[in-house]
């Protein structure tokens, strides 16, 4: 950047990083990028006939070792979460791009894999998609996952894959539309690409996992992950409208709902992503003004583009529902949870649970440090605010320890987070109550009369 006029070497600018008097030094040289990633075998034909997924069962049957898998969803674009592509690689076998929508199902393959571990990165993303075609792991590696419970900053794949690997990953096609047809060149090539790391990362990741004592903790999470049911139904999942916080009152809020409601199942039917047809932000907008005829409607803030305009009949009949909504069944301004209050609002309601909430959270941050991993992998929070909420009582701290381990485990705590925390939580149950009488006895103390 050129220096102003009146600059001169020996004053610095603002800009420049010098200290007043220091004199100027070499350019200081960037490091050198890490080398792409290529294909080693060149680019695979996609796999959409009989023929052609036959012989890919016959070659990752008679592969060897671990199978990297990925899915490529049409997420931003489709309203389905269905796999458009699914990538393999497996020594022996080398690499295949599956084109599922050509198939009912893809079992025969999901029998040709068998028993062998799969390696996914971020699994509980591609599991569901997966599951839909018939094919489901029996054992899993999860480089994500693994990545966090050694501490790794940022666990993308990329960078997991620069960092450990040494290899740089493109990105530019994460997040095209994969329900295209055909898939242009670049776009596959990206897609083989995300499988054609997964096994030396994996072999990295493993033997770290290794030297630092944490293999038994990632087998652990890798069999909940397997183990784990698919999860229901949000409940309320209109409440996740962004943005719902401006809504006023509770008939603005049942016009969230019903307009929420009527663009999902016109995405539903239309397999689209519901923003396509109208944001969030027309939605909250329509709520509070609940407009009476299409002029006005249109005329809001967001309602613009086609999806506004053709829908609009629906969107007026959403909004009347809204309004003729009887007050009693207008739903709360907040959603139901069968869990424990806001955090923050224990102090109020259980001063005791509070005290114990914090000298919890505190001890368990201090332990993550230590251990060199995210709190929240070291003991869910939600696990750790029911626990605190509903403390179990015992004789004496051994029971208490026993007591918490129970609870823990029946809400889905693994054992080695068991092993770790359990002791820490019973100690924060027993201090806490101490603290919050502390603090009741202060503040039941008056000064003295002068």
């Amino acid at each position: 950047m050129p220096q102003p006029d009146n600059a001169s070497p020996e004053q610095p600018t603002s800009q420049d990083p010098r200290e007043p008097g220091e004199q100027a030094g070499p350019p200081v040289e960037e490091p050198p990028k890490a080398p792409l990633l290529a294909l080693r075998d060149g680019l695979p034909p996609v796999i959409d006939t009989d023929e052609a997924l036959a012989d890919a069962v016959e070659l990752f049957r008679n592969g060897t070792g671990p199978i990297a898998i990925d899915a490529e969803r049409a997420s931003g674009y489709r309203y389905s979460a269905r796999a458009y592509l699914i990538q393999l690689r497996r020594e022996g076998a080398g690499s295949a791009l599956v084109d599922p929508i050509a198939f009912d199902d893809l079992q025969a393959l999901d029998a040709a894999l068998g028993d062998a571990e799969w390696i996914l990165h971020a699994a509980t993303q591609d599991l569901p998609c997966l599951t839909e075609l018939g094919l489901r792991p029996t054992t899993l590696f999860d480089t994500e996952l693994a990545g966090r419970l050694l501490g790794y900053p940022r666990v993308g794949l990329a960078t997991l894959v620069e960092t450990i690997v040494g290899r740089r990953m493109r990105k530019e096609h994460s997040a095209v539309d994969w329900s295209t047809r055909p898939l242009p060149e670049p776009w596959l090539e990206y897609a083989a690409l995300d499988v054609e790391v997964l096994l030396e990362l994996r072999a990295a990741l493993a033997a770290e996992l290794e030297e630092t004592g944490k293999a038994d903790w990632a087998r652990q999470e890798f069999a909940h992950l397997v183990s784990a049911p698919p999860s229901g139904p949000r409940q309320d999942p209109w409440r996740r409208t962004s943005g719902m916080h401006r809504a006023r009152g509770r008939r603005a809020m049942a016009a969230v709902r019903e307009l929420w409601q009527t663009r999902d199942a016109i995405a539903s039917q239309r397999d689209i992503t519901p923003g396509r047809i109208i944001p969030d932000s027309a939605i909250v907008e329509a709520a509070n003004a609940l407009p009476r005829d299409k002029a006005t409607l249109l005329g809001l803030r967001g309602f613009r583009g086609r999806g506004a305009e053709r829908y609009a009949p629906q969107w007026l009949d959403a909004l009347r529902a809204a309004r003729e909504l009887p007050e009693s069944e207008l739903p709360p301004l907040t959603a139901r949870y069968d869990g424990p209050p806001p955090p923050r609002s224990w102090a109020d309601k259980d001063p005791v649970a509070a005290a114990r909430l914090s000298l919890a959270r505190a001890d368990l941050g201090v332990l993550a440090t230590d251990l060199n991993l995210p709190v929240e992998n070291l003991l869910t929070p939600d696990y750790v605010r029911r626990l605190m909420w509903e403390a179990p009582e015992a004789e004496d701290e051994d029971a208490l320890v026993e007591r918490v381990a129970d609870r823990l485990r029946r809400l889905g705590a693994r054992e080695w987070q068991i092993g770790l925390t359990g002791r820490i939580l019973a100690e924060a149950i027993v201090k806490g109550r101490e603290k919050a009488e502390q603090v009741d006895e202060q503040e039941l103390e008056l000064p003295d009369d002068e």
